[in-house]
């Protein structure tokens, strides 16, 4: 029998799919990340009753055996609180366990925060890196976000609410001009969707912030090489372009035309500057 890894709602419960609930009805021992979130979940999907074992970092060592002696007896899930199991949480130790065990695995697919806020970020998606949570001091948040920008690659990252305000702090720094999109409470009913630089996003949080957090930072843009000398730079031609009336997506497909970087990208970077000059000019008329 395989060890079934079962992907379950973000917050929304209509995002639970046919198979996943196949899964967890059949299944004879729910593997959870939490217990008691388990029982929430299927208490609410009315599939009360099962057998539960907890699998967290702290009993891994203790509970690993057991679970894949149960395997091969029977149907055994494995979810975690919420999302993709394996996804920072300790699941891909038990796929590396299992698969040296000789147990058979099957991953169902699913709901994924760290995907969700790719795409809807409107970012280049052909090359990006998942990179979890950010390092928890300053100095290695900041080379973190600095190496990250370096790679030429769209970073996703997960944070707490309570340290937001300071990661983005960290970013403005390491990254200067990011283009960033953070979504806050994915699939649940206080969403929130938030795009521009890293202070305008602090700006427009409030200063004690909850719920579950997923940022996508843009992938940073070649050097601006093929301008003319008298442009002198990227945010100099976006400025001039939108100056003469060109859109943003205008703007954005002219560059992207002259190997400036990528179109979802460049859009990104001339959204952020049309916004820059539109407070610049409130500002001027007070």
């Amino acid at each position: 029998m395989p060890l079934v890894f079962v992907p379950t709602p973000l917050g929304n419960l209509g995002d639970i799919t046919l198979r996943a609930l196949e899964e967890l009805r059949a299944c004879e021992l729910l593997i959870a990340e939490d217990t008691r979130v388990a029982r929430k979940l299927l208490a609410a999907l009315q599939l009360p009753g099962k057998e539960l074992w907890s699998y967290r970092e702290q009993n891994a060592a203790a509970v690993t055996s057991g679970i894949l002696e149960r395997a091969r007896l029977g149907r055994v899930a494995v979810v975690c609180d919420a999302g993709m199991p394996g996804i920072s949480d300790p699941g891909s130790a038990l796929v590396a366990a299992a698969r040296a065990a000789g147990v058979a695995l099957e991953v169902l697919p699913g709901p994924s925060a760290a995907l969700g806020a790719a795409v809807l970020s409107g970012f280049d998606l052909r090359r990006f890196l998942f990179e979890g949570f950010p390092p928890r001091a300053g100095s290695a948040r900041r080379a973190a976000f600095a190496r990250a920008a370096e790679s030429g690659a769209t970073s996703l990252w997960y944070e707490s609410p309570q340290r937001i305000h300071a990661t983005l702090a960290d970013l403005a720094t390491a990254v200067p001009g990011a283009a960033v999109f953070l979504l806050r409470e994915y699939t649940k009913r206080h969403e929130e969707q938030l795009l521009g630089t890293p202070e305008e996003i602090a700006a427009a949080l409030p200063p004690s912030v909850r719920g579950e957090i997923v940022f996508v930072v843009a992938a940073r843009l070649a050097a601006p090489s093929a301008l003319p000398p008298d442009e002198g730079s990227l945010d100099a031609a976006v400025d001039r372009l939108l100056a003469a009336g060109g859109s943003v997506a205008a703007v954005a497909k002219q560059l992207c035309a002259q190997g400036l970087g990528s179109r979802n990208d460049l859009y990104a970077r001339v959204l952020l500057r049309k916004r820059a000059r539109g407070r610049e000019q409130d500002a001027a008329g007070r």
